[in-house]
């Protein structure tokens, strides 16, 4: 009767562990059906998005500090750096969102896999592949309650990265990593 019920302990313990190591990699398989699938409402809740547009605009922030421009003696004031923060601030405050993010991934829901008048079937598999052209570089526990992701984008040499926290019982993106050269795109929809 005693080795019975400590074997129950152990596979408890066990399917335990194994839950728990398999949760975050579970949770990106959903962030990325869920930006596939253009399912804005199931990408707010995996994604903590005021954290993660507090996060790009301190990125933003330390770029332009370390970076203030050409070196003619020339340099912005205090109030010109602060006027240029909330300004880059205000720009991700509304493009660092769940429709900007499908907008810029270009991705087609695959309930509408009929094509629109006058778009070729090979346009819409174009989009649906500009979707998928990103790629786990690595992804590892930091902490118990850190998750690190390294994501190559096709064209970028530098990957993006996104942190995971477990909170609540439940893993969610806390903050994102851009490249220099999408911080600095202008052009660049998110």
């Amino acid at each position: 009767m005693w080795i019975r019920a400590k074997w129950s302990i152990v596979a408890a313990v066990l399917t335990a562990g194994i839950a728990y190591g398999a949760y975050p990699y579970v949770t990106l398989y959903r962030l990325g059906v869920a930006i596939q699938g253009s399912d804005s409402k199931t990408l707010e809740s995996l994604v903590n998005w005021p954290a993660v547009r507090e996060g790009i605009k301190e990125d933003v922030c330390d770029l332009v500090v370390d970076d203030p421009g050409p070196k003619n003696g020339s340099s912005l004031p205090p109030f010109g750096a602060s006027f240029m923060r909330g300004i880059a601030s205000n720009a991700i405050d509304q493009a660092v969102t769940p429709q900007a993010l499908l907008a810029a991934t270009g991705s087609v829901p695959p309930p509408a896999r009929h094509r629109p008048m006058g778009r070729k079937a090979q346009d819409v598999e174009d989009t649906e592949q500009q979707a998928s052209d990103v790629h786990v570089n690595w992804a590892f526990f930091d902490s118990p309650t850190t998750f690190m992701i390294s994501l190559q984008a096709r064209g970028q040499a530098e990957p993006i990265k996104l942190e995971m926290s477990l909170r609540g019982g439940a893993w969610q993106v806390q903050r994102v990593w851009l490249p220099e050269a999408l911080l600095t795109n202008s052009g660049s929809p998110t």
